[in-house]
């Protein structure tokens, strides 16, 4: 199901967020696009890892190559690994046959490491139409609180954006290539589990 861009609290079309069964208390979901980074991510997993917190990756196809290690470890360590197409291009643009296959490629690499094919993806820029939705046949998933973090390259702006906005059920984006970004996911986790926030993977938080 395709998953549009939220203004905090409402899905664009007035749609309410859907919560997954079982979940209780206020959730979270950290995603992290463009990655894997052969430093950036290893750090992030590492801190991710002392915290007991479980976050999305959306992989892009031409980052795997040598860090094929970093996505094992994703997965050994409970992460969703995700589909981010092959490069950071506008899928729609580019067309559906090219789209496609870029997606698909990626699909194959992320497979061939952990054994399963991501059931998830999120095209670069959110954009993305109904046809290619039909023809990817993944869920396609967007985000409700944009850290800017690829922009600002500033810990204590990131962290303040994404505090700032972040609502129960709310879904952020990060990008894991910047060592400014690790530090500033860090120190949001740390900041929402004091706040009594539960960090869950898009699977477990979305329903399709």
């Amino acid at each position: 199901m395709w998953r549009p861009i939220r203004e905090p609290g409402v899905w664009e079309g007035g749609d309410t967020l859907d919560r997954a069964r079982g979940l209780e208390g206020k959730c979270v979901a950290l995603t992290f696009d463009d990655g894997p980074h052969d430093e950036c991510t290893p750090m992030l997993l590492d801190g991710l890892k002392k915290r007991g917190v479980r976050v999305t990756f959306f992989l892009m196809g031409q980052s795997i190559e040598g860090n094929e290690e970093i996505v094992k470890r994703m997965k050994e360590e409970g992460h969703l690994v995700g589909n981010h197409s092959y490069s950071h291009i506008q899928l729609t643009k580019a067309g559906a046959g090219a789209a496609c296959e870029g997606v698909d490629k990626t699909s194959r690499l992320i497979e061939n490491i952990t054994g399963e094919p991501p059931q998830y993806m999120r095209p670069p820029f959110g954009d993305w139409n109904e046809e290619l939705e039909c023809r990817v046949g993944m869920t396609t998933v967007l985000w409700s609180v944009d850290s800017l973090d690829w922009k600002l390259k500033n810990k204590n702006r990131i962290v303040k954006r994404v505090l700032k906005d972040v609502e129960d059920g709310d879904i952020i984006l990060m990008h894991d290539i910047f060592p400014t970004s690790v530090e500033a996911a860090l120190e949001i986790v740390d900041a929402l589990t004091k706040e009594g926030y539960t960090f869950v993977t898009v699977d477990e938080l979305l329903i399709d």
